[in-house]
């Protein structure tokens, strides 16, 4: 199934798919144990910055293989692309879906530029994110008048054919300095004025009952990215603490089945049985 209508039936349900970014084989296996140990479907997120460090035929590569290997429905989508140019690499690279992120750009010249991606997906029948309004990142402020506003989300949607549609309500990327607070009439808001799947960026540290609040009220994507790189890097930290094991072996797979507790957690809350 096209992620683009896996997405609009979940909507249709009020559910949501849980959308990870990986990083190396292990925080791959870590998610799809995950998945597969609740029977939950998946999409894999690779950041342009991974996609540098691993190489996007090897990274395209591992998780197709690791998708069949460990049985579980999922796909593979290019978070947070900087360019036309990076997400056709990524669709020819055989990606389910690519996000063009022009949301920093006057409203105009993003309509043009994620149009342009759209057109070019149709034929890999891909499915295509855009952000509008702005999603703070690590250490920023969320200014009130950077959140999505419904008439905009709509005409955006109409005007550039993008299937799902990253939205400001309040996250964050990175960790929170204090509780967020996501702006739930607004998320209801939007998701009446426009068919587009909505994304929730910036998951890690929203407290759950605001997550299922957000996938109950429109939220069709749930990113998480932040969470995952410190569960793994905090559990090495641990494990190594006065260990002289050299074998890797030995020591990456506790930092793994830390993955697989978190992811394990995250999927009973963004998709619930």
């Amino acid at each position: 199934m096209r992620l683009q209508d896996k997405l609009k039936a979940l909507g249709q349900n009020g559910k949501a798919l849980l959308a990870t970014n990986f990083y190396n084989f292990e925080t791959l296996s870590g998610v799809l144990q995950a998945a597969k140990a609740t029977n939950k479907s998946i999409i894999l997120q690779l950041s342009e910055s991974s996609i540098q460090y691993l190489g996007l035929r090897v990274a395209a590569g591992l998780a197709r293989t690791a998708l069949e290997e460990y049985g579980v429905e999922g796909w593979l989508h290019l978070d947070h692309g900087s360019s036309p140019e990076m997400a056709h690499r990524c669709l020819d690279a055989g990606f389910d879906s690519v996000m063009i992120d022009a949301s920093e750009k006057p409203f105009e010249e993003n309509v043009k530029i994620t149009s342009s991606v759209v057109k070019l997906a149709e034929k890999y029948n891909a499915n295509v994110e855009a952000e509008l309004g702005y999603v703070a990142k690590l250490g920023q402020v969320q200014k009130v008048s950077q959140y999505t506003q419904p008439e905009e989300a709509k005409r955006f949607i109409d005007e550039t054919g993008a299937h799902a549609l990253a939205i400001a309500i309040g996250s964050a990327h990175g960790f929170y300095k204090e509780t967020p607070q996501l702006q739930l009439e607004l998320l209801s808001a939007i998701h009446a004025a426009t068919p587009a799947a909505l994304v929730l960026h910036g998951s890690s540290g929203i407290p759950e009952g605001q997550i299922r609040e957000a996938v109950k009220r429109g939220i069709t994507k749930v990113n998480l990215a932040t969470e995952t790189k410190n569960i793994f890097m905090k559990t090495l930290q641990q494990v190594l603490e006065g260990n002289d094991e050299i074998d890797l072996r030995k020591i990456f797979p506790q930092a793994t089945q830390s993955v697989v507790k978190l992811i394990s957690e995250k999927l009973e809350v963004v998709s619930p049985n």
